[in-house]
C-alpha cells in the first residue's frame, strides 16, 4: 500500500435520504504530502474522461474474475 495507515482517515456518515431509504457515504482523506509522493497534488483539477470507454467484454471479464 502506498500510504502509511496512520495517514489515512476514513469516516462513514449514514442517514435517511429524500426517498426514505438509508444511505451511507464514505469520506476518505489523505494529507497532501502523501499524494505528492505519488506524483499527485491537491490542486489538480477534477478527473475528466479523455478517451473512449473500454470495450464491453473488458467490464464483463472483470465481473467474472471478481466472482472467483
Amino acid at each position: 500500500m502506498p500510504f502509511d495507515p496512520a495517514e489515512i482517515r476514513s469516516d462513514l456518515a449514514c442517514g435517511i435520504g429524500r426517498d426514505g431509504h438509508w444511505h451511507g457515504w464514505f469520506d476518505v482523506r489523505l494529507p497532501p504530502d502523501a499524494l505528492r509522493r505519488l506524483g499527485l497534488h491537491p490542486d489538480q483539477p477534477t478527473a475528466r474522461v479523455t478517451g473512449a470507454s473500454p470495450p464491453r467484454w473488458w467490464h464483463a471479464e472483470a465481473e467474472r474474475r471478481a466472482r472467483r
